[in-house]
């Protein structure tokens, strides 16, 4: 933390304008050294000073310098950020005498992490900064801007606080038995509060759930049996010609991918091999791949042919699907009828055509049911929406849960305060107040350079 880094904060390639992106005690005094204008040591902070970068006298670009003083920037460190014009050449060879003079290469996501270590953001701003960049959705984006600002380390905040007071009331009674003006704190007493917290974090960690749709999206599968049209489905969703379409049964024969938005939510659509019994080595390989992803993704698209009876594969894709989220497609219904599924316990029937299109809207309006897309849409954006975040606060939820257990059970207020702290503990590791080094690193390793 004591050496000044620097990276090129844009994407590589041609362009109107490149950033490279200094922080550290020394990154004035080493962007001075390769700055023909004013001297940046006396300008005043927050200023744009426009000049030329050099190698010793040859001109290497022209520029203009964003010079930023400690404490008020992003790492609160001294930064400078260098803005030259887009082309690579120019770009690495400024990199390159920054490097040259004193500056270490930035780690990807240093500058973030050096934000967050400093104090000027936690943990959950901290990991917003890179869903904002990966945001695919006008949701995806609302959401990450709102954690960005504080509102979600807010919500988490407030709950830590109240924790906190119900502690200091309970190690006061403890510490101070004997003060005649203390209330005595008794079970009973903190019942009330235990479970309103618990009610609290449980509608967190509901609209959570649905703030992670929203940042990953809906894992989407379409299975059946092969020739059922589960790739001219895929295409009818994409509206463009992803995947090959032939009579030949097992043409697919890998995953086929693609992504539509459906009510501000990003669906990642994959299209799989055909499940049969087949003796083609590759084939076989891609009949796995399809039921391994059963397993794995959120929904599934149960692709049937009207025009076909019911095989005993697809009876045994029903079975594997029994319990997850998913839609029976009766595709080919433009077809004489000969399939037979009324002894079967089959939910969220489209019937459709891939030929003509139709019950695609159908299909579509299911989704969003199934997923109360219009319901997410009127909702309030503040809660968490990353599976660290969320996975702590159903811990700290069961630490609650186990103190009101506790309290029922009659167990010492000391032993109750136990479940407290822990939750509190866990409040404490989501907004990063407590962590460890391979945290960090796991986590700001997953940045690009210059973030």
């Amino acid at each position: 933390m004591d050496d000044t880094i620097a990276a090129i904060s844009t994407s590589s390639g041609v362009g109107a304008i490149s950033i490279i992106r200094v922080s550290g005690e020394e990154s004035i005094n080493i962007v001075n050294k390769i700055f023909k204008g004013k001297d940046l040591n006396k300008v005043n902070s927050h200023t744009i000073n426009y000049g030329h970068i050099k190698e010793n006298e040859k001109i290497i670009d022209e520029v203009l310098v964003s010079v930023m003083k400690e404490p008020n920037t992003f790492t609160k460190e001294n930064v400078v950020e260098i803005n030259c014009h887009g082309g690579i050449a120019t770009t690495k060879k400024i990199l390159e005498l920054l490097l040259l003079n004193g500056c270490r290469l930035a780690e990807p996501g240093e500058f973030t992490k050096r934000a967050f270590i400093n104090g000027r953001i936690d943990l959950l701003e901290a990991e917003a900064v890179m869903d904002i960049i990966n945001s695919k959705t006008e949701k995806a984006l609302t959401l990450a801007i709102n954690q960005l600002s504080g509102n979600i380390s807010n919500l988490i905040n407030n709950l830590k606080q109240k924790e906190l007071k119900i502690l200091s009331n309970i190690e006061v009674n403890i510490d101070y038995p004997e003060y005649e003006d203390i209330e005595v704190l008794t079970n009973e007493k903190i019942l009330p509060s235990l479970k309103e917290l618990e009610e609290e974090i449980k509608k967190i960690i509901k609209n959570s759930e649905e703030g992670k749709l929203i940042k990953e999206g809906i894992n989407t599968a379409i299975i059946g049996r092969p020739n059922v049209g589960k790739s001219s489905l895929l295409n009818l969703l994409l509206e463009e010609e992803k995947a090959i379409v032939t009579d030949i049964e097992g043409t697919t024969r890998d995953v086929v991918e693609g992504k539509i938005v459906l009510g501000g939510i990003v669906l990642n659509i994959l299209d799989t091999a055909g499940i049969r019994k087949t003796d083609n080595k590759v084939e076989e390989i891609g009949v796995q791949k399809s039921i391994e992803l059963i397993e794995k993704s959120d929904l599934i698209l149960f692709v049937l042919n009207n025009n076909k009876k019911l095989t005993e594969e697809e009876i045994n894709i029903i079975e594997k699907i029994k319990d997850k989220n998913y839609i029976t497609i009766i595709n080919k219904c433009d077809l004489e009828n000969k399939l037979d599924i009324e002894k079967l316990n089959l939910k969220n029937i489209i019937y459709m055509s891939t030929l003509t299109k139709e019950g695609i809207n159908e299909l579509k309006e299911k989704i969003t049911e199934i997923y109360n897309l219009e319901e997410i849409e009127n909702k309030d954006m503040t809660y968490l929406n990353n599976a660290r975040s969320i996975a702590l606060l159903k811990e700290s939820l069961t630490s609650i849960e186990s103190a009101i257990e506790n309290i029922n059970n009659d167990f010492p207020i000391d032993m109750v305060e136990i479940d407290i702290k822990e939750s509190c503990l866990k409040l404490s590791e989501i907004l990063g107040e407590n962590y460890n080094e391979n945290l960090l690193n796991e986590l700001f390793g997953n940045f690009c350079l210059g973030k």
